[in-house]
């Protein structure tokens, strides 16, 4: 990276748009011009508070604070890792074995281990570290978005399913904990960050009618919207197939003025009712942009004073930006923070970049952070040669890391998975663009499948082919990204030995769904409650079509001795040298078991 743009990056947010936002502004420039002496603070902070943990005098750290001595005594770990003290206070154990202060309940992370989500240990605090960093956003993008107070947002906003630990310990994903406590639920009014969707109608625990109340109150304030968005470019995308599906009932209910009896729950029928009055003018209008059979720029038709998207769009997401261009007519599409269930992490001072130049300046005060630097040539580090750990301070613009953590909430030097490219640095604290998660093949919604995942599910398919006498000889899998919502492809080719008795479509349509059954219960649950992820699909290529995929790629210089098979595949040419060589096509036919139970 050139020296000017790293310099430029330095320079000051600029004066505020509002004089609210002084206070925010300044707050970053703070945390970012002194990155280095928040981050030794933040430290000492952890390690004082958490001295009498079970896990930090294992270690024998006597109550030292100090960078040098936490580094030398402190191991790198994983989820593995720290599975049992985790296993210990999900069943009811109340000493403190990681953090001193209490464990308020368990986040879910989209990440599994052995085909379950993980389960993030966090104290009450860290809500008020993570309403810190949301409150930073919008003093943010007033400085590029005017007039975001005259006017709301159109977010399409969820809870999802939550269990209970043996011990009575809530575990629910990051956002639900967000979404139902008190700091979203009594926010104060604030007249840049007004939502079209009432709280009622987002804690609705049923996808369909909180979904439908959404888009209900968002046509309805349809002049009013200046901003539409959702988590994931995957969820605004639902929302629009929702559209699709649901446009006539929407429309009749706006001209009536009288709620589909869809809607049942009782609190949102109560808000909703509220909103809802007859305005045939309304329907005719929804009924003539919906029913056109080009929906091409339908966000901007439908909601015509919208300036951007908000929704995360790096990462597995940046497969959707092409359909969410074609939606929205090219509006820019807003990344603005970066976090995930361990932690929340920084958020992106330059929002209306484009996607592609998305980087998200890390906030010193939000934990401890400590980056492995990735490098293919060195050697796999080992327990006899742990990896050398790189300061905040300490990064190199052009390098990427693995992002390594110590949280209040008692994680200590947890590896999070995530590789990340430094792009430069805001005063003295780094930015990063998201290159990857560690390992993922597959992700849909906030799915993450990897490659041993993906084996065990052609594994287990695969058996239902072995009274036909056939086996899987070579497999590759895709994102299909084109429908809504999108779905896994595997392509197969197959080895059949009696072509009389070769396996017949039901067969192959049950093969489908023994993988979706093998998937983990993130997948599963978006498969069942979620409808975030759309029915696996099989594609049985023609006998020699993975010996053509090795000839394209030795031909584009893959050395022939080293050349595998990929088991994830995304480049147009593969994809189409595939898809051309398709003789059958097979979806599951029905949704795999998922239930929301009791952790064990």
């Amino acid at each position: 990276m050139a020296v000017d743009s790293v310099l430029s990056s330095s320079s000051p947010l600029g004066p505020p748009a509002h004089e609210k936002d002084a206070k925010a502004l300044q707050f970053i420039e703070d945390m970012t011009r002194n990155a280095d002496a928040v981050q030794e603070r933040v430290l000492g902070e952890i390690l004082s508070r958490n001295a009498e943990t079970e896990y930090l005098r294992r270690f024998k750290l006597h109550g030292a604070t100090d960078r040098d001595t936490f580094k030398s005594r402190i191991p790198i770990v994983t989820y593995e890792d720290l599975q049992p003290e985790i296993q210990r206070i999900a069943n009811g154990d109340r000493s403190p074995i990681l953090s001193a202060h209490p464990v308020s309940e368990f986040l879910t992370s989209s990440g599994t281990s052995a085909g379950e989500r993980k389960l993030m240990p966090t104290i009450h605090e860290e809500l008020d570290r993570r309403q810190k960093l949301y409150s930073l956003l919008m003093p943010v993008m007033n400085l590029y978005v005017p007039g975001l107070d005259k006017g709301k947002g159109l977010y399409f906003l969820f809870v999802k399913a939550e269990s209970e630990t043996p011990g009575g310990l809530l575990a629910r994903p990051v956002l639900t904990s967000y979404y139902k406590s008190e700091h979203f639920k009594t926010r104060p009014y604030d007249a840049f960050n007004v939502y079209t969707s009432p709280n009622e109608a987002i804690l609705c625990a049923d996808s369909f009618q909180s979904m439908y109340t959404q888009m209900l109150c968002g046509l309805i304030m349809r002049e009013e919207v200046l901003r539409v968005g959702a988590v994931f470019a995957s969820g605004l995308l639902r929302a629009i197939r929702f559209l699709q599906l649901n446009w006539k009932i929407l429309a009749n209910d706006i001209s009536t003025g009288i709620l589909n009896p869809k809607v049942t729950d009782p609190s949102v029928r109560e808000c909703a009712t509220k909103i809802l009055t007859p305005n045939p003018e309304l329907a005719e209008f929804i009924t003539k942009e919906c029913s056109e059979e080009n929906w091409e720029g339908i966000i901007t038709r439908i909601w015509p004073n919208t300036k951007y998207l908000d929704v995360i769009v790096t990462g597995a997401m940046a497969q959707y930006i092409p359909t969410l261009d074609y939606y929205s007519r090219g509006l820019p599409m807003a990344c603005t923070m970066y976090a995930s269930s361990e932690c929340y992490f920084g958020l992106n001072l330059r929002p209306m970049c484009k996607p592609s130049e998305v980087s998200y300046t890390i906030m010193p005060n939000m934990a401890y952070f400590e980056f492995m630097p990735q490098d293919p040539t060195a050697p796999p580090p080992s327990r006899d040669s742990p990896p050398r750990l790189v300061d905040l301070a300490d990064l190199e613009v052009g390098k990427e890391y693995e992002l390594v953590i110590t949280t209040y909430a008692g994680l200590c030097r947890y590896r999070v998975g995530d590789i990340l490219l430094v792009t430069g640095f805001h005063n003295a604290a780094p930015q990063f663009s998201f290159v990857r998660r560690k390992n993922v093949l597959l992700s849909i919604d906030s799915d993450k499948t990897d490659e041993a995942e993906l084996q065990k599910g052609v594994d287990n398919a695969s058996l239902l082919l072995k009274e036909f006498n056939t086996s899987v000889t070579e497999y590759t899998s895709y994102a299909d990204t084109t429908t809504i919502p999108g779905h896994y492809v595997i392509f197969w080719e197959l080895l059949v030995k009696d072509p009389s008795n070769s396996p017949t479509d039901e067969v192959l349509n049950k093969c489908c769904l023994a993988m979706e059954e093998s998937m983990n219960s993130v997948y599963r649950q978006g498969r069942v409650a979620d409808n975030s992820i759309g029915p696996l699909e099989i594609r049985v290529v023609r006998n020699g079509t993975f010996e053509e995929l090795m000839d394209y790629a030795i031909s584009r210089g893959a050395s022939i001795n080293q050349y595998k098979a990929p088991r994830c595949v995304s480049f147009s040419p593969i994809l189409e040298l595939l898809d051309a060589r398709v003789v059958s096509k097979h979806l599951s036919p029905a949704a795999p078991q998922w239930t929301p139970e009791r952790r064990r």
